[in-house]
């Protein structure tokens, strides 16, 4: 594996409490039916034979499911992006963050998980409630086209495609690197989130060029919030909050 600027170290430095503020309100809740009725049309849609998933962040050092086989895996035309605006989870409304999805263009090496036979809509259903949890975020849950080492197939995939509010596209690494090494959230921080990410996918072979430079970039940042990484003090706005 490669040395990493963005440390363990550097990391637990971004990291401070922060309450659960709940939903804001803004979304239209997902109801136990509509994740049912949801989950059944996936399923139908699914191939014939084992149901895959594909992971390109957290759901490869979190997957929270249980799998029985993982191989690596390319979707084509679509590139990873921490584009979905956070003020929940891994930031916060004062100190808004931003998690990963894929956006369009390029291609993504990531991992994909074979669930175990039966039960496909029950199994769906699990990942969609981990995952969602309101109307507009259904639109990103969708089958993904997938090369793999042994051929094609098609993967579900989730938070592919976002697009309107609460989207923030195309952003400069040096921005999302800003945001990243300052938003924190009762879940953690965005910092944290992008090393399990990146020491994960070496962990597999992965390089993300992006990513890779993104890390070097936070690291950067956080030295320059926290005296080179020997302090603590306040952390400043955000250019983006």
């Amino acid at each position: 594996m490669r040395q990493m600027s963005l440390t363990a170290e550097l990391v637990a430095l971004c990291h401070r409490e922060e309450a659960d503020p709940g939903p804001s309100g803004s979304w239209t809740q997902l109801s136990d039916e509509d994740f049912r009725v949801l989950s059944e049309r996936l399923a139908d849609e699914a191939d014939a034979g084992p149901l895959w998933v594909f992971a390109y962040g957290s759901l490869i050092w979190k997957p929270a499911f249980e799998s029985v086989e993982r191989k690596r895996a390319t979707a084509h035309g679509w590139h990873r992006s921490f584009c979905i605006d956070m003020v929940r989870w891994r930031g916060s409304v004062a100190q808004p963050g931003l998690m990963m999805a894929l956006e369009r263009g390029g291609r993504c090496d990531g991992v994909i998980y074979r669930l175990p036979e039966g039960e496909k809509a029950a199994r769906i259903e699990r990942l969609l409630r981990r995952e969602i949890d309101d109307h507009e975020s259904v639109a990103s849950v969708r089958w993904v086209p997938v090369r793999t080492a042994q051929g094609h197939l098609r993967a579900l995939g989730f938070w592919v495609g976002v697009t309107g509010r609460g989207t923030s596209l195309g952003q400069p690494l040096e921005t999302v690197a800003r945001v990243l090494a300052r938003a924190c959230g009762h879940v953690g921080s965005g910092a944290e989130y992008l090393y399990n990410t990146v020491s994960h996918l070496e962990e597999f072979g992965i390089r993300d060029r992006n990513l890779w430079t993104l890390q070097q970039l936070v690291a950067d940042e956080i030295r320059s919030i926290h005296g080179n990484g020997r302090g603590g003090g306040p952390i400043p706005a955000s250019p983006s909050s």
